[in-house]
């Protein structure tokens, strides 16, 4: 009977011990520890709708130097707008717009002040260097200054004061002021204005008479807009597993 006692008792110190061994052999899995506090999404795209509102200015004339009018102004439009960030770092960004408008083109001084003259279409990409607050929580303001290109195409005149015109290309500084409102670490909201140095030179000729005319269009507009942020692209933090 002792004998068979003393084998139970050495089964189960002999079993205890491999368990032992094997639970030794499993790594104990723990969780990571939490992100360090640079961490940020490095890649933003944000879609909204966008107000444009030019101004009015510039001057016109003949080639020959009789005045024609003060300048022009073009409509407000409203149209989608797309643009794309890279963040350095959480407070430093680049970000590039892009969106397309149509507007018609009037004379805003002299006897034909108000007449439409042309319309065209504008393609003005912007890139602007950002500074971005990120100690207000989900409200995160920014600023940022950067320069603009507009290439203007499809421009018809109104054939009853200009037989002909174009508008040439221009280049200009543009800034910013904004904010995002972040429902998480991905999703936002955005609200955003700025503004564009915006001054192309025009050329054509007058009806009737084909009489040359240049001057210059200084329409900088307002730019007004507002819609959804999404942030994305940053490396999930690993599964550390302790041995």
């Amino acid at each position: 009977m002792i004998r068979l006692v003393r084998c139970a008792m050495a089964a189960l110190i002999l079993g205890c011990a491999a368990g032992a061994a094997s639970a030794a052999d499993v790594p104990a899995v723990e969780p990571a520890p939490p992100p360090p506090q640079d961490f940020y999404q490095p890649w933003q795209v944000r879609l909204r709708a966008l107000g444009v509102v030019p101004t009015s200015g510039g001057s016109l004339s003949t080639t020959g130097g009789g005045f024609v009018s003060n300048g022009f102004r073009a409509n407000s439009t409203v149209v989608p707008e797309l643009d794309i960030s890279y963040f350095f770092t959480k407070n430093l960004a680049i970000e590039a717009i892009c969106c397309l408008t149509k507007h018609n083109v009037y004379l805003s001084g002299g006897s034909l002040s108000g007449q439409r003259v042309a319309s065209a279409l504008l393609f003005p990409p912007t890139v602007l260097a950002q500074y971005h607050w990120t100690n207000f929580g989900a409200f995160q303001p920014y600023i940022g200054v950067g320069v603009n290109y507009t290439h203007y195409f499809s421009t018809q005149p109104d054939y009853f004061i200009l037989n002909t015109v174009t508008i040439g290309d221009s280049w200009g500084i543009a800034g910013q002021v904004g904010f995002d409102y972040m429902i998480d670490e991905h999703w936002g909201f955005n609200f955003d204005v700025k503004k564009i140095m915006m001054n192309p030179r025009v050329t054509g000729t007058i009806a009737p008479g084909n009489t040359s005319i240049i001057g210059r269009a200084a329409l900088s507009p307002w730019l007004i807009g507002g819609g959804i942020t999404f942030r994305f692209g940053g490396a999930a933090a690993p599964v550390v597993a302790k041995y």
